[in-house]
């Protein structure tokens, strides 16, 4: 049994089947995006026990027993996550494809580390290719939402 967003969900699979596609494909969970299926674009990042982990490159067999959380499980009753919120209002995004692996990326990060220069959030994204953005927007959005972090809940991450 795996947790997505809050979910427990019950399935058999078969042993080679890649967490991004039983998310995709098995829990119609399509903010997973998959792009260089090697693990390098950062695109299918999610949370595996709320730590960023490449989803293309981890079974789904794996993740049993575990909880899972993808872009979709960021929002709450309709509200943004105030990462996401940041990302609305500084422009954090162009085509939109790298966005939910970069979001995945930086919400343990905000949480881990709330006081963060431009130069470690560059680094945080380093992982995870955006062609579009030149990541000037990006990181704009982060500051953003690391700004308002006194006046977030915690347990938003």
């Amino acid at each position: 049994m795996v947790t997505v967003n809050g979910t427990p969900y019950r399935r058999t699979v078969e042993t080679r089947l890649l967490l991004s596609d039983f998310l995709r494909q098995d829990l119609a969970l399509t903010g997973t995006h998959v792009g260089c299926e090697h693990g390098v674009c950062g695109a299918c990042t999610v949370l595996l026990d709320d730590e960023p982990v490449r989803s293309c490159l981890m079974l789904a067999v794996q993740a049993d027993g575990h909880a899972v959380k993808t872009v979709e499980g960021l929002a709450r009753n309709g509200e943004l996550h105030p990462l996401q919120q940041a990302f609305h209002e500084a422009h954090g995004l162009q085509c939109g494809f790298c966005t939910p692996g970069i979001l995945m990326t930086l919400v343990p990060f905000l949480r881990d580390h709330p006081g963060a220069d431009e130069h470690a959030i560059r680094e945080a994204l380093s992982g995870n290719l955006c062609r579009c953005t030149g990541y000037q927007g990006i990181v704009d959005a982060v500051i953003l939402a690391a700004s308002r972090a006194d006046s977030t809940p915690a347990s938003r991450a």
